[in-house]
């Protein structure tokens, strides 16, 4: 909430120096923002990263957890959470692109969902890198 405030993103962040390795990051990460005990998690891989905005090297680790994980949010670091169907990124209801200058100033597009979650009755806008990552995912899998 205080780097990215009302922003859709998966659990992340820096690791720490207690962190062995990038899946360490992102296990202790979820924990930390949304309550997934690390060993509820199957890793599977690590996606290629890609660099935010902030021009961090973002690296995503992908797992399976059980379909009944409940999250708890952390208060202090995120304000909901909801889920989306991989198979959204593929064959969405909702979605544009725009054109996006980096800041190295190259030009590129940018994916922009906007996913109505009718458990929560509102919509969500998923765009930017977690988008990108989202869409890689779904096309590797479907």
């Amino acid at each position: 909430l205080r780097r990215s405030p009302g922003e859709v993103c998966f659990p992340g962040g820096k690791s720490e120096a207690a962190d062995k390795d990038d899946i360490d990051t992102a296990l202790r990460e979820a924990k930390e923002e949304v309550g997934l005990q690390p060993e509820r998690v199957e890793v599977i891989c690590r996606l290629m990263p890609g660099i935010d905005k902030m021009n961090n090297l973002v690296t995503p680790v992908v797992g399976f957890i059980e379909d009944t994980f409940q999250a708890t949010p952390n208060p202090d670091e995120v304000s909901e959470v909801f889920v989306v169907p991989l198979e959204y990124f593929v064959k969405p209801l909702n979605y544009k692109s725009f054109s996006y200058k980096t800041s190295s100033g190259y030009l590129t597009r940018m994916h922009c969902f906007t996913y109505d979650d009718q458990e929560h009755k509102r919509s969500f806008r998923i765009w930017g890198l977690t988008a990108h990552f989202a869409v890689f995912l779904a096309l590797v899998i479907f």
